[in-house]
């Protein structure tokens, strides 16, 4: 992908899922999106967390993932704060060429996030807190959360301008699209006032898988 690219070339070169979603994950997936969002705009004040570094993570999910809608709006992202373009295609292509050693552990635990489907093993998530400390370990999952969140929603919007441009996803159908694309809006409201009364009776932010892998 190159920086001249359009959002529109980037979305036909794709011809079929790498990965699917349902409303019900996208509604949840919206629930700790406030909260998420919230965090990460602190850091972007407080700079605990390196905003490449925070970019890198994205990069990392959206591989997963697939949502060339979500690679693309990042690429540009990416290219603003300073990021090659050999860079940012590694993380697209799920290579580790430019990942740093200090960043390693964290660039792993977002895609065991996206390949949980946002459901990640709790251990994996305790991992990142003993080795980056609780404050930087939120804003990590807090990245990887509204990450989830853009590509659950951006995927099917993917599909649908591919479909626009008279090349639609293998597997996909419009009314898959449209009910991801509408419905997702209107579940919007109900999953901000559900982000905000699990934050009024004191629930973390947070959804991990307890069970281990000998389980």
């Amino acid at each position: 992908m190159t920086k001249k690219q359009s959002l529109s070339e980037s979305v036909v070169l794709r011809n079929e899922f790498k990965r699917k979603f349902s409303l019900w994950e996208l509604y949840r997936s919206f629930v700790f999106a406030p909260r998420a969002m919230r965090k990460l705009i602190k850091n972007n004040k407080s700079k605990l967390v390196d905003t490449q570094f925070v970019e890198r993570l994205q990069l990392a999910v959206t591989e997963v993932n697939g949502c060339a809608a979500c690679s693309y709006q990042h690429t540009q992202m990416a290219l603003q704060q300073g990021m090659s373009n050999e860079e940012i295609n590694s993380f697209l292509s799920g290579a580790s060429d430019f990942t740093k050693e200090e960043e390693a552990k964290a660039i792993m635990f977002a895609q065991h996030f996206a390949d949980s489907r946002g459901y990640p093993k709790k251990y994996a998530y305790e991992s990142i807190v003993e080795e980056y400390g609780e404050k930087e370990a939120r804003v990590i999952l807090s990245a990887v959360q509204m990450m989830i969140a853009g590509n659950m929603y951006g995927i099917p919007f993917s599909a649908f301008l591919s479909r626009l441009h008279g090349k639609p996803y293998k597997g996909s159908s419009l009314f898959y699209e449209l009910t991801m694309l509408i419905v997702g809006v209107l579940f919007l409201p109900f999953a901000i006032i559900h982000a905000l009364l699990r934050w009024l009776i004191g629930l973390p932010n947070e959804r991990f898988d307890k069970s281990t892998d000998d389980d």
